[in-house]
């Protein structure tokens, strides 16, 4: 499965109403340890997409969801399950440090 890109207008659709938890990877063009982490995410993607979904939202251009889930600094991933914030990461992880935080739901 693909990581699907999210906007402020779709967030709610697509992370807080969705049947499966959701990894939200918060980025932006200008954030270097943004785009050390986009490939662990893809592959995580391809890995374990049947059961968790992997959306990226890009804080330059939809700055309203992430004032809203309090995110300070990029990149910030978070983890919702049946719509509610479970986890909260900030800066650039390892494959290995992203699977034991999804461990529960792979």
């Amino acid at each position: 499965m693909a990581v699907v890109d999210v906007t402020d207008s779709d967030f709610e659709q697509v992370v807080l109403k969705s049947d499966k938890p959701v990894l939200v990877d918060y980025w932006a063009d200008w954030c270097s340890p943004c785009k050390q982490i986009s490939p662990i995410i893809e592959e995580l993607a391809q890995e374990y997409g049947d059961k968790v979904t992997f959306v990226k939202l890009d804080t330059n251009e939809n700055p309203i969801t992430p004032a809203n889930n309090h995110v300070m600094g990029l990149p910030t991933l978070q983890v919702y399950d049946r719509g509610e914030l479970v986890k909260a990461f900030q800066g650039a992880k390892s494959k290995s440090a992203l699977i034991k935080a999804l461990e529960e739901y792979l």
